[in-house]
């Protein structure tokens, strides 16, 4: 279990929620080159410009928002600064991308 105080849902989880068409807002904290090798279909933040641009995603502060990169660490990041701006239904993705692609879809490249 994560010592992080941010909710966390696994790419079981999400993928189950995606296919039963309850698909969370996804927020992809990678940066722009990782996001064209591989994603899944979410919002492109990278999380070093994620602050000045909250206003952004600011219609999504009462939905669920998942949030992930490659591993599931500068996604817990951001997730903690989501919710300090008053986001209330935050997630991180388990593992990220990475734990997508071992788990979920094979095609999807892993950096």
């Amino acid at each position: 279990m994560s010592t992080q105080n941010t909710a966390e849902i696994s790419v079981e989880e999400l993928s189950e929620k995606m296919k039963s068409g309850n698909s969370p807002v996804l927020l992809d904290v990678r940066e722009y080159f990782e996001f064209d090798l591989a994603n899944l279909d979410g919002i492109l933040i990278p999380l070093g410009e994620l602050e000045m641009r909250l206003y952004e995603i600011e219609q999504h502060k009462e939905d669920e928002v998942v949030v992930h990169c490659r591993t599931g660490s500068r996604s817990a990041e951001a997730a903690e600064m989501l919710r300090k701006n008053g986001f209330e239904n935050v997630r991180n993705l388990t593992g990220g991308l990475n734990e997508w692609a071992r788990k979920i879809d094979p095609s999807v490249p892993v950096l």
